[in-house]
């Protein structure tokens, strides 16, 4: 390639590995880069208006494209800002890479200013943590970067790039390729293979759980085809929600803590629990004691260390959960023969019939239950529902249904409010002929609402569809119901009006009050042709319900308030 700066070799360096999109703010620290890419063509730069959005948003974009998002920011107090995100990725195992200014090297340790040892920050939130000392390793260091966060278990990756490096010249050359060592293979073992084959024989009730990782390795036909071949019915993570269509016939929806009653019943009386890309988190299995306390478990995942860290598992098989599924897929074909639905599926059938929850209701302030039956029937199977976090968040995965993987976004692991609007911004970006609709609380959307600027500057049209109970709905339901409806600082009061909020960013803002009005203006919101920010009314002492306290039992849901 020749002689390049830094700065020159970074952009290079992005553009090869097929990045088209950086989500970021110039700062001090990083001006020689933003100097590059004003004259750059080939890369889109999208400029947030925080830099935690910038991480959020490059998630978001990772996870509908399956591949890497990209953010970038300033040293110090810009590089500290995306820490929250780059957690969050982490957390969720979505592959980030994040690119920071750093003060010249020989100012570092010295205080300077704005300087953050961001190695030390990052360490163990990322995957892997680069501090650049020469243009030379610029462009290898860019390639395994791109390598380690998308290989084995996908997550984020930190670039820190000084900028005396940034500014200086060198030949440039980028490697075909680099050498990576996973910490895995992803093929199974078919030993393990024979063992859950022989479980899987044995089973009169059988249970598949879907995670995350089965979305990521794009297993969801063999997850399909395998629930079809031995009559399993699946339950999901809420990373995993959208691995099987939710209206398939199979499918009963999240488990945990705000899962559906008829999928924590199936996962405890079940006697074949197939785990697979999960992590068994505490939201999913409560009490782990009387977690599928009559069941054998195989755990299926690529990442060793989730392996038995929280449920013991009867066979475990490390590896991709593609090639596992179809191993498995190839061995159970010659043996299992099922012709007449089983007694475990009616039971499963009538549960789904017996627990439906309730969606038509007419009244007055809304419930949420009737805004996702009415957001289900106004977006089609390739619109892209994300969310915040909180009570909204637990009504979508809960009542919204998804019939395709990457077309439901929330953040799991971390549950970092903010997250959704930054996060739908990145969707739409990735994905900007889908409809993109971010379920947003009140005090959630409120923590990075300034990103309808870049929604408005950069033509993002998403639809912000806020549930306004005016509180802080999650803290709320936990303290009506485990501490005496004490409610201490969860009431918002005064909000803005988010009508002119929307207005005054050169939005589109409309306000729902009766359930008649929330199909026809949801339509609106869609059609506008701009960034819209829909305000819907609803009841503020509706609770998530079932809900299984913290630490409790599957079975045992609290139903009523």
């Amino acid at each position: 390639m020749g002689e390049l700066t830094g700065a020159e070799a970074l952009i290079e360096s992005l553009k090869a590995e097929g990045a088209k999109h950086i989500f970021g703010i110039p700062g001090g620290a990083i001006i020689p880069v933003y100097d590059v890419l004003h004259r750059e063509s080939a890369i889109r730069h999208i400029l947030v208006r925080h830099e935690q959005a910038a991480a959020h948003a490059a998630d978001g974009y990772a996870r509908v494209l399956g591949r890497c998002g990209v953010c970038m920011a300033t040293s110090g107090p810009g590089a500290c800002n995306l820490t929250t995100g780059i957690l969050n990725a982490y957390m969720d195992s979505s592959p980030v890479i994040a690119i920071t200014g750093q003060v010249p090297t020989p100012a570092l340790g010295t205080d300077a200013f704005q300087e953050a040892d961001l190695l030390s920050i990052m360490m163990p939130i990322t995957k892997h943590n680069f501090l650049v000392k020469s243009v030379d390793e610029l462009a290898k260091v860019v390639r395994l970067a791109f390598k380690i966060a998308i290989s084995g278990r996908p997550g984020p990756v930190h670039i820190d790039l000084p900028k005396d490096v940034q500014v200086s010249r060198a030949e440039v050359k980028i490697p075909p390729d680099v050498f990576h060592r996973e910490k895995v293979k992803p093929d199974p073992d078919p030993k393990r293979i024979a063992e859950a084959t022989s479980l899987i024989e044995r089973a009169e009730r059988p249970v598949i759980l879907s995670g995350g990782g089965v979305i990521w390795s794009g297993a969801s036909p063999e997850l399909v085809e395998l629930a079809e071949l031995i009559g399993a019915p699946v339950v999901t993570s809420l990373m995993g929600k959208g691995s099987i269509p939710e209206d398939h016939p199979l499918a009963l929806g999240m488990l945990g803590m705000h899962g559906r009653k008829a999928a924590n019943i199936a996962v405890t009386e079940c006697d074949l629990l197939l785990a697979i890309g999960t992590r068994f988190s505490d939201r999913s299995t409560g009490d782990v004691r009387y977690f599928a306390p009559k069941a054998k478990i195989i755990h299926i995942d690529v990442d060793p260390v989730e392996i038995e860290k929280l449920v013991k598992a009867d066979v475990f098989i490390i590896a991709d959960a593609k090639r596992a599924l179809r191993a498995l897929l190839e061995a159970l074909k010659s043996k299992i023969k099922r012709g007449v639905e089983s007694e475990w599926l009616k039971r499963v059938a009538q549960m789904r019939k017996d627990f439906a929850p309730q969606m038509d209701y007419d009244s007055v302030p809304i419930k949420p239950q009737r805004l996702m039956k009415e957001l289900t029937g106004v977006l089609d199977e390739n619109s892209i529902v994300v969310t915040e976090v909180g009570q909204c968040q637990m009504w979508a995965a809960h009542f919204y249904t998804v019939r395709k993987p990457r077309h439901f976004i929330s953040s799991g692991g971390l549950g970092t409010m903010g997250f959704g609007f930054p996060a739908s911004i990145g969707a739409k970006v990735a994905a900007p002929e889908q409809k993109v609709v971010d379920v947003a609380g009140d005090g959630s959307f409120l923590m990075n609402s300034q990103e309808l600027a870049t929604a408005v500057e950069n033509k993002i049209n998403v639809v912000v569809c806020i549930l306004n109970n005016s509180y802080l709905g999650m803290v709320k339901q936990w303290q009506d119901l485990f501490y005496e409806k004490r409610r201490s600082q969860t009431y918002l009061g005064k909000t803005p009006n988010f009508v002119k909020l929307a207005e005054a960013y050169g939005a589109w803002g409309d306000q729902v009050t009766r359930p008649g009005e929330i199909a026809s203006k949801l339509r609106d919101a869609l059609e506008c042709g701009k960034p819209a920010v829909l305000d819907v009314v609803i009841d503020p002492d509706e609770h998530v319900l079932p809900m299984v306290p913290a630490g409790g039992r599957l079975d045992r849901m609290i139903t009523e308030a």
